[in-house]
């Protein structure tokens, strides 16, 4: 064994191990990121669902009130018959009325087979009057459902409207953000760092190289300048919530060192990360959550050196708060 690398293993060897507590209270704040994720990614799935739904009644309804209108139309076409057809009888019981008072000097059959025809017209045209009347009540009982419909419409097309200005807004939010955090962040982008957007959510992924050195938890003052210059853009925009997820590669932390695993060390540097971003500004601590991912989520899944240099990074994910859309869907 090197020199170097006694120097080095009895430099870890004096480190203070991460008390129990300690670790436990680690985890618990991991479990809890996990959970918060979860919630956040249901919830826009749950968000992404429910105005597909809120479309699809949309366009139910859509259908509903044209089937109506052409349902008004024809019963107002049959009302019209309907009319048309009954002052034809009525002329024709007028008609009736006079060849029976002309034919009453005539025989009595005449008379009696005049008075049953006008029987029959007389009950044919009670029976169009009362059909008449039943059309009427209908179309007047349509009329009001189609009434209610539109109004049901109008308020379905106004809370549509909001869904999607609150989906815009949000869009714009994010655009806007990951312009100023790229901005901010422009003179080390070809430094290990950069900015993306996936997921309704702005990423700024920066390598091992530009925070940590190989199994330390303390940030270079290369890292802590650009960490700076984030907080900032975070103090600017306070309804932005903020992910700052630790990853390593598959390689396990060295026996004997101040780290009990990858676990260990990602959670760790998390949290330095954290406190940069939180010393000297304004920025409200519950906007800010910590994660520890170890290895088991990898960018690359090579073996290669090369694929877990990539792997080792610090994700911080930024998000706007989705309160008031929530609140919306609540409603």
């Amino acid at each position: 064994m090197s020199k170097n690398l006694i120097l080095f293993a009895l430099f870890f060897l004096t480190l203070s191990c991460v008390p129990p507590t300690r670790f436990k209270s680690l985890q618990d704040e991991t479990t809890t990121c996990q959970q918060e994720r979860d919630m956040l990614k249901a919830a826009n799935e749950q968000l992404t669902v429910e105005n597909k739904e809120v479309k699809a009644r949309l366009a139910a309804a859509e259908k509903d009130l044209a089937r109506a209108g052409r349902d008004t139309l024809r019963w107002k076409q049959e009302t019209e018959k309907l009319m048309q057809e009954n002052l034809m009888l009525k002329n024709d019981y007028s008609d009736l009325q006079e060849s029976r008072d002309a034919l009453m000097k005539g025989s009595e059959n005449e008379i009696r087979k005049l008075m049953d025809e006008l029987q029959v017209a007389q009950k044919d045209l009670q029976k169009r009057e009362n059909d008449l009347k039943k059309m009427s009540d209908d179309l007047t009982l349509r009329k009001d459902e189609f009434d209610q419909m539109q109004l049901e419409l109008n308020r379905r097309n106004e809370r549509l409207a909001e869904l999607e200005k609150g989906l815009k807004d949000q869009e714009t939010l994010l655009t806007d953000l990951k312009q100023k955090v790229s901005g901010a962040l422009l003179g080390f982008e070809n430094q290990g760092l950069s900015v993306s957007r996936k997921n309704g959510k702005v990423y700024v992924s920066l390598d091992e190289k530009l925070l940590f050195k190989s199994g330390s938890t303390t940030v270079d003052p290369r890292g802590v300048q650009a960490l700076k210059k984030l907080a900032s853009v975070l103090e600017q925009n306070p309804d932005i919530n903020v992910m700052i997820e630790g990853h390593t590669d598959d390689v396990q932390v060295l026996a004997g060192s101040a780290f009990k695993d990858n676990w260990d060390l990602s959670v760790l540097r998390a949290t330095s990360i954290v406190r940069i971003l939180l010393d000297g500004t304004s920025i409200n601590p519950q906007r800010l959550t910590t994660a520890g991912r170890s290895q088991y989520q990898p960018v690359d899944p090579g073996k290669t050196p090369e694929a877990r240099q990539k792997n080792r990074r610090t994700e911080i994910i930024l998000s706007p708060k989705l309160d008031e859309l929530y609140k919306m869907l609540g409603e």
